[in-house]
């Protein structure tokens, strides 16, 4: 490909390979989240999560579709975890330990300190409670972890000479980061979970205004628009206050993670300034640990938390206790957080069958519940029975209440990063497919930016842009190279030639043709003198000489040179022919026996054109008196 424009040591943009995003989850879903991205030789698996709803195969993403042949290591160049959700990280230690990638990891310090008790407290409920197949042992968790490098928030790494990566806040939960990636001169985002507002334990995310061929981003909330925090606080403290004064008990069915400390940090609060005795429970050692891990990462939580940190840690308790199985039954009222979240299983499960059949009692979900879950199923309509499996059926006569305490952005979140951000193109991944759709509509009628929102185990390709450095002036005109797994350049055509090992092959044209002597005869008594070069008129080399001066007055600026034996113009050539048989030769001499001279032409590809326009010149001399 040959530059647009002249000089040397510029900077050149050129087409470059496409960006290829190959979703093997969260694809016009929400939850199992993996994305693999290719771009200038090198390959990106951001999160490698699992789907909660399922029990078979389908837990897990597709990896065949990364390498056929199992071959991970070289089919990838690192792993990105944006964090510490089973539906980001939950299928990890299984693709490391048991299908054997052993390349990096890369994750914030708390994704990797938090990390391996999620992950572990999953097995025990998995394996040791529910008696399901292990998908992998407390072993591989270690080891799997021993291959993650930590990160810190906007610290740049660089993976390899050609691969970097940079780290920004996103909110959500403790940890949570989304990251830069570049290549070369392609650059994307991939925004794993988000939330754009403050809450009371966490910071909104933030990020620097990039150059961005890219932005992959979550559209849990692509239609909603939420209310003030403010009001949702007050809901949700009206509603547990009522039932716990009427003698009920409240299950938060949550992850140990991020909500539970916001609506702890609330509850806590609001018991103080009521004067509550009424117990509030967390249902295992989990969240405690998480507290703990909370106070120690103070840096990462929000502008409030760390100001007050001085004089009051936000995560000390006071009206918080351990809950044990055996209160399960017991009476009187309580607040109970209870893993895991969506009452996918575990704990909160357990708790869910004993207490749903009092009116009493009341069923908080505070965020979203993934489809297939049992909170999703209460979310979804007024219900009086739920479908446990296929043979158990419940009764359920307690208040269920949803509350929009996701830690998730909303459309205007969503829409506000996209516009602040101005990609070329936006990929939308982790989402409802209708809802996806309707916010890819707006992203491309309100901010006319392409978007595409595909499904699982879809590949989208996007173009990119190549900025190319030209140092060499020969290759200010040259060919656009990229070698495989390397930085495209440009070279001049000497330069390919050495690097493919070939020989240079100048292909050029060649056309003998006559032209009637009689047709120069008045050329002879042309003073020539005048000429910068001393033309000799003797014998047949006395045509060359007055064919200089015809040409020379019909392509007038042309840079037409004679050099005694040939006249030159560009790579264009004309001799004398002294062959009795040349094989370029058209015809033997011109019509009505009209004496002739021969002329020999070659030229080059390039000046084809301007070859004909000559050889028409010269052959228009031709045939006129005879």
């Amino acid at each position: 490909m040959k530059a647009r424009q002249r000089g040397s040591q510029k900077e050149r943009k050129f087409p470059s390979m496409a960006i290829e995003c190959l979703v093997l989850g969260a694809g016009q879903q929400v939850g199992k989240s993996c994305v693999v991205v290719s771009m200038n030789g090198k390959r990106i698996m951001f999160d490698c999560g699992m789907d909660m709803a399922y029990h078979d195969h389908r837990r897990h993403p597709d990896f065949s579709r990364i390498s056929e042949s199992g071959d991970f290591d070289k089919a990838l160049t690192c792993i990105v975890i944006t964090h510490f959700h089973l539906d980001h990280i939950g299928a990890l230690p299984y693709f490391t330990e048991v299908c054997g990638y052993r390349g990096p990891i890369y994750m914030t310090y708390p994704t990797k300190a938090l990390a391996p008790s999620m992950l572990e407290d999953y097995r025990k409920v998995m394996v040791e409670r529910r008696g399901e197949e292990e998908q992998f042992t407390s072993e591989h968790i270690v080891e799997c972890m021993k291959k993650v490098i930590a990160v810190d928030v906007k610290q740049t790494v660089q993976v390899d000479k050609d691969l970097m990566i940079r780290a920004y806040y996103a909110g959500h939960v403790l940890g949570a980061a989304m990251f830069y990636t570049k290549v070369g001169d392609s650059a994307i985002v991939y925004t794993g979970d988000y939330n754009m507002t403050p809450d009371r334990h966490l910071g909104a995310a933030q990020i620097d205004r990039l150059q961005l061929d890219l932005l992959i981003t979550e559209s849990t909330y692509a239609t909603t628009i939420r209310d003030s925090k403010y009001s949702r606080e007050a809901e949700f403290l009206k509603a547990v206050h009522k039932c716990v004064l009427g003698g009920g008990k409240v299950l938060i069915p949550t992850f140990a993670l991020g909500r539970a400390q916001e609506l702890c940090i609330l509850l806590e609060d609001y018991w103080e300034r009521m004067n509550l005795k009424i117990p509030i429970y967390f249902s295992s050692g989990l969240t405690m640990q998480a507290n703990m891990y909370y106070k120690m990462l103070i840096s990462w939580t929000s502008q409030k938390v760390k100001e007050t940190y001085s004089t009051r840690n936000a995560f000390d308790f006071k009206h918080v206790l351990n809950f044990d199985r055996s209160m399960i039954s017991a009476p009187g009222p309580c607040v109970l957080f209870a893993t895991p979240g969506w009452i996918s299983g575990g704990f909160s499960l357990e708790v869910f069958k004993q207490w749903a059949p009092s009116e009493m009692n009341l069923i908080t979900l505070p965020g979203y519940c993934a489809a297939g879950t049992i909170g999703h199923k209460l979310m979804s309509g007024k219900r009086t029975k739920i479908d446990l499996d296929k043979d158990t059926q419940l009764d359920v006569r307690c208040q269920i209440h949803q509350l929009s305490f996701s830690p998730h952005t909303d459309a205007k979140g969503i829409m506000d990063l996209v516009k602040f951000l101005s990609p070329k193109h936006v990929i939308l991944v982790h989402g409802e497919k209708p809802k996806m759709a309707t916010l890819k509509g707006r992203i491309y009628s309100e901010l006319g930016i392409r978007c595409d929102d595909p499904a699982n185990n879809e590949t989208v390709c996007i173009p990119s842009t190549h900025h190319v450095e030209v140092k060499d002036e020969r290759a200010a005109e040259g060919i656009l190279v990229e070698e495989k797994s390397k930085r495209a350049k440009i070279v001049h055509q000497d330069e390919l030639l050495l690097m493919l090992g070939e020989k240079k092959h100048d292909i050029r044209f060649a056309y003998c043709f006559p032209i009637n002597t009689d047709n120069l005869e008045d050329t002879k008594s042309t003073d020539v003198s005048s000429s910068s070069n001393a033309l000799s008129m003797s014998g047949r080399c006395s045509w060359l000489p007055m064919l200089y001066i015809k040409l020379s007055d019909e392509l007038s600026g042309g840079n037409i040179q004679y050099f005694g034996e040939q006249i030159q113009v560009e790579s264009f050539s004309v001799s004398l022919c002294l062959k009795d048989r040349c094989p370029y030769r058209i015809v033997d001499s011109p019509p009505n026996k009209c004496e002739a001279v021969f002329f020999c032409c070659t030229w080059s590809i390039a000046d084809e054109k301007l070859a004909w326009k000559i050889i028409s010149i010269l052959e228009n001399l031709d045939y006129g008196t005879c």
